[in-house]
C-alpha cells in the first residue's frame, strides 16, 4: 500500500472511559478516497464516520481494539438462537444511503430514549447523514420492520470481501426484540449469502459497557500489533 497522509488530533477527553485522553489519526481528508483503499484500510483497524477515516492513537492507553468476525466460523449461541427466533417475522429491506424522514425521527427518538445526555440527541438532519453516509463509500440502510412498522435500521457499509456495522438504532417499544443484536446477526448472515469473509464492527473496549455486546460474537478477532488474531475470553 503507498504512503497515505495522516492527520494526529490532539490529546482531547476520551468519550468511551472516564479519565481517560485520546488521540486519534485521520487519513488526510483531501485524499481522494475509493471503497477499495477504505477496504485496505478497514483491514489495517481504521473506521470511517461519515466521510472521516480514522483509527485510534492514544500515547497511553491500547483499550480500543478494532474487532471483526470471520463469517465461516461464527457459531450463535443461545441467546442469539433465541433472539433469531423471536425476529423471525421481523422483515429486511435494503435501500440506499439516502435521508428519509421516517428513518431521522426514529433516530431522534433511540437518541433521546437511549443517549439523552449525548452530543447526538441533539443532531440535526444535516448532522444525521454527515455521521452515517459517505460520498465515496457504498453504504446500505437496511430497515427492520415488525408487523408493517419500521422498528430498526442498520447502516451498513459494502467493502470489498467485507461488510462493515456504522450503526444501528431503532425505536424505542421495540426494545424487547433485541434489534441490536438481531441487526448483527442478519450482517453475518447476509455476509454468508454474499459469500463475504467479515464483518467489521467497529471498536471494541472491555471496560466499556456500551461495547460488551460485541464480546458474544465469537470467535471474534482483534486488530492487536499491527495483525488479527482470536481474542481470549476465558
Amino acid at each position: 500500500m503507498k504512503s497515505i497522509p495522516l492527520l494526529l488530533t490532539p490529546a482531547h477527553s476520551c468519550g468511551y472511559l472516564d479519565g481517560k485522553l485520546a488521540r486519534s489519526l485521520f487519513v488526510e481528508p483531501l485524499l481522494s478516497m475509493t471503497p477499495s483503499l477504505y477496504g485496505v484500510l478497514l483491514a489495517s483497524g481504521f473506521r470511517r464516520s461519515g466521510d472521516a477515516v480514522y483509527r485510534t492513537s492514544c500515547q497511553s492507553c491500547s483499550a480500543c481494539v478494532p474487532v471483526r468476525l470471520a463469517v465461516d466460523r461464527f457459531e450463535a449461541d443461545r441467546r442469539q438462537k433465541r433472539c433469531w427466533r423471536k425476529n423471525a417475522g421481523t422483515v429486511a429491506h435494503i435501500k440506499p444511503a439516502v435521508f428519509e424522514q421516517a428513518h431521522y425521527d426514529m433516530y431522534r427518538r433511540y437518541q433521546l430514549a437511549r443517549h439523552a445526555d449525548g452530543e447526538m440527541a441533539q443532531s440535526t438532519a444535516d448532522d444525521y447523514m454527515d455521521f452515517l453516509a459517505s460520498r465515496w463509500c457504498q453504504t446500505l440502510f437496511v430497515e427492520f420492520s415488525i408487523d408493517h412498522e419500521l422498528a430498526a435500521v442498520a447502516v451498513v457499509d459494502q467493502v470489498g470481501n467485507a461488510l462493515s456495522a456504522v450503526y444501528t438504532f431503532f425505536e424505542p417499544k421495540f426494545a424487547d426484540f433485541s434489534l441490536g443484536t438481531f441487526a448483527v446477526l442478519w450482517q453475518i448472515r447476509q455476509a454468508q449469502l454474499w459469500r463475504h469473509e467479515y464483518v467489521y464492527l467497529g471498536f471494541w473496549i472491555k471496560d466499556c459497557q456500551k461495547m460488551t455486546y460485541k464480546s458474544n460474537f465469537q470467535p471474534l478477532q482483534g486488530f492487536i500489533d499491527n495483525q488479527w488474531v482470536d481474542l481470549d475470553f476465558s
